[in-house]
């Protein structure tokens, strides 16, 4: 049996990396689902690098069954961003793709409070439900911060953002 090589879509050269990221915006009872890496002092949505050959909805399923160990669904496709940050040393230049998705209703929800610990690539991942409102969001440090207004809303159509963060 041969396996399958596995290309995430992500490169660095010199102090700039490339990234193509695919992230999910689970909502429940005005509350967003948000992950946190280790001990990083900043949260992200679930989700993570597509891999060469993948379809950004496919790659966010793929990543909804690897993370959060259950099998979601992926949603409307609200976000398109080219982003630019600096993180750790180095400068980002991410795109990323944003879906809503839909956990199962036996999914944990509880605030304030991890309501599921897993692990991926050897890290630890703690996700937690976090209030859509700005002062909640602030405290956890959701990155990217772009994110932020749009949280409480979100578009009815698909949206493209440019954003620079450096």
């Amino acid at each position: 049996m041969t396996s399958i090589s596995r290309t995430m879509l992500s490169f660095v050269e010199g102090r700039q990396r490339f990234n193509y990221r695919v992230a999910g915006i689970a909502l429940r009872d005005g509350h967003v689902l948000v992950c946190r890496e280790d001990d990083d002092d900043y949260v992200l949505l679930p989700g993570g690098r597509v891999e060469f050959g993948e379809a950004s909805d496919m790659a966010l399923h793929r990543e909804i069954s690897e993370e959060l160990q259950c099998v979601g669904r992926v949603g409307a496709h609200l976000f398109t961003v080219e982003n630019f940050f600096a993180r750790n040393g180095e400068d980002f230049h991410e795109i990323g793709t944003y879906y809503g998705i839909e956990l199962p209703a036996e999914f944990p929800f509880a605030s304030g409070e991890p309501c599921l610990v897993t692990q991926d690539e050897g890290h630890d991942l703690f996700f937690e439900w976090i209030e859509t409102i700005p002062s909640a969001l602030e405290k956890v440090n959701l990155l990217p911060r772009w994110l932020h207004p749009h949280l409480a809303e979100l578009p009815g159509r698909h949206r493209h953002l440019v954003v620079d963060e450096r």
